[in-house]
């Protein structure tokens, strides 16, 4: 999966948001016009490539002056967003960094 893949299923509304999306954007107060925005400006900064849930990836973006990080995957040729949050210490140095790296970063 890369951001080409992204931003055309996005372009496209090919996208579903799991409900696990849907909860997590209702309680952080995220709203699908910035998923959508964050999915067309960001970038990949992790890949998770053995997921077992399937091949997953963390986008990165800011929609004005806040971060947002979505989870998504592939899922029958469509995008799936499988969480959303805004990311904050003491788990990321910035929205861009983690406090500790992981192994599978891009």
């Amino acid at each position: 999966m890369d951001i080409s893949f992204i931003r055309k299923k996005v372009k496209k509304q090919k996208y579903d948001l799991s409900s696990h999306a849907h909860r997590e954007r209702q309680e952080e107060q995220i709203t699908v016009t910035e998923i959508e925005q964050a999915l067309l400006r960001g970038d990949i900064i992790e890949k998770y490539p053995k997921d077992e849930r399937g091949e997953s990836c963390l986008v990165a973006a800011k929609v004005g002056t806040k971060p947002l990080h979505i989870v998504c995957g592939k899922r029958n040729n469509r995008l799936l967003i499988i969480t959303v949050y805004r990311p904050k210490p003491p788990t990321w140095k910035n929205y861009k960094k983690r406090a500790k790296e992981l192994k599978s970063r891009v």
